[in-house]
């Protein structure tokens, strides 16, 4: 938790804080952030009758828009730099590709999205040397980490575990179900956390996404994708940023795991979600330095 409290901000400071953010992008991505920003695409505040929640939308031919319900906090200024990375992925494809290839899958739009949440957090962390802030900036990455590359590949798990007893004509049952996810919430989270058997058997239920098609698993790997070509675009030059706004630019014209090895990100191997947990060691590591000195003061 923040010392004083979780920051707010208003919408033009998120909206200043994001386009520094994502300065490593170059002055013509940021070009069309600042139109989004000022022209209107994003519908920011809550209103009577408006739906909750926030995504990026759009055909080819126009602007992509932005739904928003602003309330000042962090993960406004997140959803922002989120939604943005959609709205960019969509205007660059739409303006590079025929209509035929210009839309994008699931697993590389998340990269685009992702993509702007790291560089906010990186932004972030470099603003502040402060001990308690700091600590609180990596517990929410440490946990952006756990919630989107360990339990979607948990939810992914047993999404295919399910399909197979499917597959192997086994029965379907509530209790079965139940016993399958506890037992890969055991092996995910180890003997240390005390598990409610009853509740936490049958979250299953009440997640929506294994109600769709079988698609989790694209979260984490394009999560483990963005954190990759953060690094190359953050420590690299002009040829590392251009590789990934060639990526934007693509849109479905090749296979998603060609477009990202064009990027120098080859997700056919396991080095980038090793990347991804030599990131959360790292942070790991400050947290628990910043935790040593508080705890001698």
């Amino acid at each position: 938790m923040f010392p004083d409290g979780e920051p707010t901000y208003t919408y033009q400071e998120s909206s200043a804080l994001l386009c520094e953010a994502l300065a490593p992008l170059g002055d013509a991505y940021l070009a069309v952030v600042r139109r989004g920003l000022s022209d209107r695409w994003i519908d920011v505040h809550e209103n009577a009758g408006k739906r909750s929640g926030a995504y990026s939308s759009g055909i080819h031919g126009t602007d992509p828009y932005i739904l928003l319900n602003w309330s000042g906090q962090l993960r406004d200024t997140f959803t922002l730099a989120h939604e943005m990375g959609h709205s960019l992925h969509s205007w660059m494809a739409t303006h590079t590709q025929p209509y035929v290839y210009s839309d994008y899958p699931i697993f590389t739009a998340e990269v685009a999205s992702t993509f702007n949440e790291l560089l906010l957090q990186r932004r972030l962390l470099a603003a502040t040397a402060d001990p308690s802030r700091r600590l609180a900036l990596l517990d929410n990455h440490l946990d952006q980490i756990l919630g989107t590359v360990v339990r979607q590949t948990m939810f992914a798990e047993f999404e295919l575990a399910v399909h197979r007893i499917g597959e192997q004509d086994g029965t379907l049952t509530a209790d079965r179900l139940d016993e399958l996810y506890l037992g890969l919430l055991r092996d995910y989270w180890g003997p240390e956390v005390v598990l409610d058997e009853v509740r936490s058997a049958r979250t299953w239920s009440r997640v929506p996404h294994f109600y769709y098609n079988y698609y989790v698993y694209q979260y984490a790997t394009a999560f483990s994708a963005s954190t990759a070509l953060v690094r190359r675009v953050t420590e690299g030059g002009a040829a590392e940023r251009e590789d990934y706004l060639g990526f934007l630019k693509s849109g479905c014209s090749r296979h998603p795991v060609e477009t990202l090895l064009r990027t120098g990100v080859d997700v056919t191997t396991d080095e980038p979600v090793r990347d991804v947990f030599l990131v959360f060691g790292a942070l790991m590591d400050e947290m628990e330095g910043l935790l040593a000195v508080e705890d001698r003061r």
